[in-house]
């Protein structure tokens, strides 16, 4: 009995020390995923509205603050960060099955049949979920099926709805998304919800992450240039958190641009990409209006120019989150995904304690973002073979749920 006491205290301490030396970037995950949503938070009231009509509404700075709902007293997030989420359950729930079993599919199965779940909340109240799915015998596959605030429609992207409900039951050879389509859309719902996959691996060849990136937008987003800026916005993540902290953020994009260009390599519409991308480099180094810069590079309703306009408005304004999140909002385009993608990188680069605190005071689910940011930050610390176990993971990554059925 003493051995078995002594050995289990020698496995607690070891995993108190690998999550010590893990939370070095805990700050800075949780920044990426809260300023992620702040921007999201802040554009979603304007996503429709032309430049003229948010000045119109707001003034002639345009949207500064949130614009809070008055319901709920809250920012309202939308859809970018409510799959955001939901991307990483779906990662959680497979590094949890690899480091139990010793087996696991690809990450990016495990976060399709999460976003099966996310499905669910655009069709079901959460009333309705309770009723069709309860008990122990809950099929759900994230513990974010749980959270009530999650079962709202927020503009859902229609090739989001489409591109799920299409892969349900549908078999696809070695998990390849990539070669098998459901779809040629590029539309920037592939990119908007990537920001976990960067947060995730450390340690992995980066171009597995880039890769795994653009099969997870392909879940939905057939076309390349659907897919191919999440495997850039990935990089570009990734390399903040766990690169050389020697690099500035100009020098970690062209590295991204670089590898991206040698993933895919010969397809059509790489230069179209890595062009645009240049394009948004060379204007923030200008000194012209954010607005004018921002209006050569597009509106962001296609993963490219999402990508590119928050490339440009992160690295305009690396110093300033606000002034990062407020530029990449103000204009006639889809400004929750471009205010969404520059404070994921904003906040990574800058980190949470970093980002004023206007924007996390009502900010929608925050707790729910930083919970699972901590959890990303952290990892499974449970092994096939040790006899360390976590309640509290347990619950979430194996069965699923927020709180025990008799809590």
């Amino acid at each position: 009995q003493s051995f078995y006491a002594e050995e289990n205290k020698r496995e607690i301490e070891e995993v108190s020390e690998r999550i010590r030396r893990k939370e070095v970037n805990l700050d800075r995950i949780r920044g990426c995923l809260a300023g992620g949503a702040a921007g999201d938070a802040l554009g979603y009231p304007v996503e429709f509205l032309t430049l003229e009509q948010i000045y119109t509404k707001y003034g002639f700075e345009g949207i500064i603050s949130y614009d809070i709902d008055g319901m709920t007293g809250k920012a309202l997030i939308s859809d970018d960060t409510q799959m955001t989420l939901f991307t990483a359950n779906g990662i959680l729930v497979g590094e949890t099955r690899q480091k139990l079993r010793g087996i696991g599919a690809w990450p990016r199965c495990y976060v399709s049949l999460s976003y099966n779940d996310w499905l669910v909340t655009q069709s079901e109240t959460f009333k309705e979920h309770l009723s069709n799915d309860s008990g122990e015998f809950n099929s759900s596959k994230s513990w974010l099926s749980d959270v009530p605030e999650l079962y709202a429609r927020r503009a859902p992207g229609n090739t989001c709805l489409s591109g799920i409900s299409a892969r349900k039951g549908r078999y696809t050879p070695d998990d390849d998304y990539i070669s098998d389509p459901v779809n040629s859309s590029k539309g920037c719902g592939g990119i908007m919800r990537i920001a976990p996959v960067g947060l995730a691996y450390d340690g992995i060849d980066i171009k597995t992450i880039d890769m795994e990136a653009a099969q997870i937008a392909a879940i939905t987003h057939g076309h390349s240039l659907g897919y191919m800026p999440a495997a850039f916005l990935a990089h570009i993540i990734n390399r903040i958190i766990f690169g050389r902290r020697d690099l500035t953020l100009r020098e970690i994009i062209l590295d991204a641009e670089k590898t991206v260009s040698e993933i895919f390599d010969g397809d059509a519409h790489l230069n179209d990409l890595t062009g645009l991308i240049d394009l948004a480099i060379e204007l923030s180094e200008n000194g012209d209006a954010d607005t004018a810069n921002i209006r050569r590079l597009g509106e962001g309703w296609v993963a490219e120019e999402t990508l590119a306009i928050s490339v440009y408005c992160s690295l305009r304004h690396q110093d300033s989150f606000s002034d990062g999140i407020t530029a990449a909002v103000n204009h006639s385009g889809d400004s929750d995904s471009t205010g969404s993608v520059t404070g994921n990188i904003l906040g990574a680069l800058l980190g949470y304690s970093a980002i004023d605190e206007k924007w996390k005071k009502d900010l929608e689910l925050i707790d729910v973002i930083l919970e699972i940011s901590d959890d990303l930050c952290r990892g499974c610390q449970m092994e096939e073979y040790s006899s360390y176990r976590d309640p509290d993971w347990e619950r979430k990554y194996i069965r699923m749920k927020r709180r025990e059925v008799n809590e």
